[in-house]
């Protein structure tokens, strides 16, 4: 990196274990750079299916309390990547977990889907305002798997991104389809795995050809994996004796857990960004 002014990087999330899932090693590396590290989730994740069987009355259709026990799993996943600064758009529970593509819950009269897009991203614009980062990072126009609230973050930001002064880069974060498929084999091949394997595509991922970002964060994936267990009503973390790490959503289906995360370069210089979100700028 060779910005002049400290480093600010912002990240904008649907769901609480989004910014682990996604971005945690990330995450995870540039704040042990120093660099300051903002995390803005969009909802409380009330309508996540719920994996442990003690906690089913949590659920939307039971007591509907999930989204304060995911504020809890959030923070202590913001203290395994050491993130300080944790902000949910518009306040605590402000807007609503819509809910997949087609279910009840789009209809809730706080789903953020149902919101005013252009409330949602003055609010972000605010954040950016405040904090400052050079860059920025959301999910792409399909928010990633097309769940309703990952594209409505990416809708928000691009126009907070837009109108800001301060933000130099935009990046979405993706999925590597040769990385994904590579980790899906080697997971095949080691015993006691717990989850069924995915079928070939069955996981979201892009073709490496779009990638214009690779970021290396094999030294920080006990990190990740901290933070991916503190989300333990959505995610569940497997450790091989081999060394091998997996794990699954409430589907059941290992995923790899990958030594690069990938991203795609939407606005902002190219020059420098192919192993660093920061690099080549403020020089």
């Amino acid at each position: 990196m060779t910005l002049t002014a400290p480093p600010r990087l912002l990240l904008v999330h649907a769901h609480p274990d989004d910014e682990s899932l996604w971005t945690g090693g990330t995450i995870a590396r540039y704040a042990a750079d120093g660099v300051q590290v903002t995390v803005v989730t969009c909802t409380l994740g009330e309508e996540g299916e719920i994996i442990p069987p003690a906690l089913r009355e949590l659920a939307a259709d039971a007591a509907d309390q999930l989204g304060g026990y995911r504020v809890a799993e959030l923070r202590a996943a913001c203290a395994a990547l050491g993130v300080t600064d944790h902000r949910f758009l518009g306040g605590h529970g402000r807007w609503r977990d819509s809910g997949m593509v087609g279910t009840a819950a789009n209809a809730h009269p706080r789903a953020f889907v149902a919101g005013s897009a252009q409330e949602q991203a003055d609010e972000l614009l605010a954040i950016i305002n405040a904090v400052k980062p050079q860059v920025v990072v959301t999910y792409d126009d399909f928010g990633g798997y097309g769940h309703p609230d990952h594209i409505r973050a990416h809708e928000i930001t691009t126009a907070a991104v837009a109108a800001s002064s301060c933000v130099e880069r935009l990046f979405h974060t993706v999925t590597s389809r040769e990385e994904t498929e590579a980790g899906a084999r080697e997971l095949a091949s080691l015993e006691d795995l717990p989850f069924r394997l995915p079928e070939p595509g069955e996981l979201p991922a892009v073709d490496d050809a779009v990638i214009t970002t690779t970021i290396d964060v094999s030294e920080h994936l006990m990190a990740k994996l901290r933070a991916l267990r503190a989300h333990s009503t959505q995610v569940t973390v497997w450790q091989g004796g081999a060394g091998g790490a997996s794990y699954a959503l409430s589907n059941g289906i290992a995923q790899p857990v990958l030594p690069n995360e990938h991203y795609v370069l939407a606005s902002g210089p190219a020059e420098g960004a192919e192993h660093d979100l920061f690099g080549g700028l403020g020089g």
